[in-house]
């Protein structure tokens, strides 16, 4: 696939199969966020995969609870979610995180594989429910949440791109 054409059809997935995504897939996807670029080369954010259902199950209970439409599943019954988190220590942690999403996202379109970046990491991360989820996943640190990329085959084709608004690009 061109890389060109690729970064100008990728869309959010919000409807997915009931099937996991392939390991070897799931791995190539992670390797591309491990080279995102991040601020002064210090790679500040980490990637926790999540596949089983009952933990995908609680993270979207928390982001709906956050997002304040309880009851709804925010992850679109996507079976893989990779959460990803950066140092707050970092002063690029946000954009270092946002790069990893990009390139986890750009991957998985690559593979035939649909993704949509879920926000609301940050609050669920600085809920106690969060911070224990990471103390029981072994996560020592001081992290901010960025944000969620799941994963997953697409129940339906995505729309194309909307038209590029006018004035998209400024020239001085």
């Amino acid at each position: 696939m061109d890389l060109f054409e690729a970064l100008k059809e990728r869309r959010s997935v919000r409807a997915y199969k009931d099937e996991q995504i392939k390991d070897e897939e799931l791995n190539k996807i992670l390797e591309a966020g491990e080279y995102a670029a991040s601020g002064m080369g210090k790679q500040s954010p980490i990637m926790i995969v999540v596949q089983d259902k009952e933990t995908i199950a609680q993270l979207s209970k928390m982001n709906a609870k956050v997002f304040g439409k309880e009851g709804i599943d925010p992850f679109y019954g996507a079976p893989t979610v990779v959460i990803v988190l950066a140092d707050k220590n970092m002063p690029t942690c946000v954009e270092d995180g946002s790069l990893v999403m990009g390139n986890l996202m750009n991957a998985a379109y690559g593979l035939g594989v649909g993704s949509c970046w879920i926000h609301r990491a940050k609050e669920e991360f600085e809920s106690e429910e969060g911070k224990a989820l990471l103390k029981k996943w072994g996560v020592e640190g001081d992290y901010i949440g960025v944000g969620h990329c799941i994963l997953g085959y697409a129940k339906d084709e995505p729309k194309p791109a909307a038209p590029r608004k006018e004035g998209y690009v400024v020239r001085v």
